[in-house]
């Protein structure tokens, strides 16, 4: 037989052989039929676009917090209590007089002084990150309202040598986490087995932390709590 023919039936049963190789170590198989793309389905097309919200939820809240100084432009020499008894002052509906939802606040704000209880202070610990991305810490703060056992989370910043608000909600809140520049509030849904999930992300346009996540997770299952045996007990006979 010619030398080439022997090399290229070599070559044909070598190739063959590496073939049958790679199939048996797993090569590229069929993983079934695959999903057909459904596109979105816009309903109602002759509806008129509204032009303006119907209902007021707080997109952007800005204020500047006044009475409180800012020594030196840095946040953390703002006084938290005193940030606090701001906006108390600039919402006496609210905090001050016998029929105001958030009159406990207002009486436990003394246990914040010096010589105070400590425990009964409904300002909570503050936290300090840059979360407007200026190179500068900002301030996250957290006070209770009562009697409600609600929690007011607030967030502030330094803009042209006054402390500004930022951010302003209100909820009964189970969790508080900030991650980069959000802020994630966790709240009990009234439905068992979830729970509220809210983000605010730092938006340079429109100057404030805006609402940018809005969504119900799901947190597992609730026991139910166990019934009452049906059998009397041997006291009961």
């Amino acid at each position: 037989m010619p030398r080439s023919r022997v090399r290229t039936t070599a070559a044909v049963a070598l190739l063959m052989a590496t073939a049958a190789g790679c199939g048996d170590a797993g090569g590229l198989q069929g993983a079934g039929a695959t999903p057909t793309a459904v596109s979105p389905a816009r309903l109602w097309p002759e509806l008129t676009p509204a032009s303006s919200p119907a209902f007021e939820i707080g997109e952007v809240t800005t204020e500047v917090v006044k009475g409180v100084d800012v020594p030196g432009d840095d946040i953390r020499k703002a006084d938290p209590v005193a940030v606090v008894r701001a906006e108390i002052a600039a919402n006496p509906d609210d905090y001050e007089g016998a029929k105001a939802p958030y009159r406990e606040t207002d009486r436990r704000m003394a246990d914040c002084d010096p010589g105070g209880e400590d425990t009964r202070c409904p300002v909570l610990t503050p936290y300090y990150r840059d979360l407007d991305g200026d190179g500068h810490e900002d301030l996250t703060l957290g006070f209770r309202l009562l009697p409600d056992q609600l929690t007011a989370i607030r967030v502030y910043t330094v803009q042209k040598h006054r402390l500004v608000r930022v951010m302003s909600y209100d909820d009964a809140v189970s969790a508080v986490e900030l991650a980069g520049r959000s802020v994630i509030v966790r709240a009990p849904s009234e439905v068992a087995g979830y729970e509220y999930r809210l983000q605010w992300t730092w938006d340079a346009q429109a100057n404030a932390m805006l609402l940018t996540h809005d969504e119900m997770l799901r947190t597992g299952e609730r026991k139910p709590s166990p019934r009452p045996s049906a059998t009397p007990s041997a006291s009961g006979r």
